[in-house]
């Protein structure tokens, strides 16, 4: 059975990024798009990112392209546009699929862990957030509707601050 440490998406460059590199910090994964009206969520997570990464946060953001063509740019575009528009730092990784046929190895994991409402497993729009703590533990799964910093004193409680 596959655990969150064995996993190891492609960054941007098509490069391995395995997520053994993060044992012992707390991460959250969501899903991203340039075009989306839950694209100012950006600055939250960056804001989040900013503020407690020394401290053990990690923000990852995959760009998925399955809502309404919201990200339909290549790696450059979707970096220069997140650097522009937000100043973003954390990782954003290869664009992906999070539903269908090609889901990508990491959502399928994320989504075997944690249900969406009503039992829902599939992801139904951009900036849905999973949480995950220092052990690898899928702990928290929010909708797009949920802002980043919304999740601030949680995070704060798994970082023990």
């Amino acid at each position: 059975m596959t655990e969150f440490y064995d996993l190891a998406p492609l960054d941007s460059k098509c490069n391995p990024f395995p997520f053994q590199q993060f044992k012992g910090k707390v991460v959250l994964i969501v899903n991203v798009a340039s075009r989306c009206g839950f694209t100012p969520q950006y600055a939250e997570l960056e804001a989040l990112y900013k503020k407690y990464n020394d401290k053990g946060l990690v923000v990852l953001g995959f760009p998925c392209n399955q809502f309404g063509g919201q990200e339909p740019g290549s790696a450059e575009d979707i970096a220069k546009f997140c650097s522009m528009n937000y100043g973003i730092t954390f990782p954003i990784l290869q664009k992906i699929d999070v539903n269908g046929r090609n889901e990508n190895p990491v959502y399928k994991f994320l989504k075997s862990r944690k249900a969406g409402l009503l039992g829902f497993r599939g992801i139904k729009w951009n900036f849905e957030k999973f949480l995950i703590d220092s052990e690898g533990t899928v702990l928290a799964r929010y909708p797009s509707l949920t802002k980043p910093m919304s999740i601030e004193p949680t995070i704060e409680n798994l970082l023990n601050l």
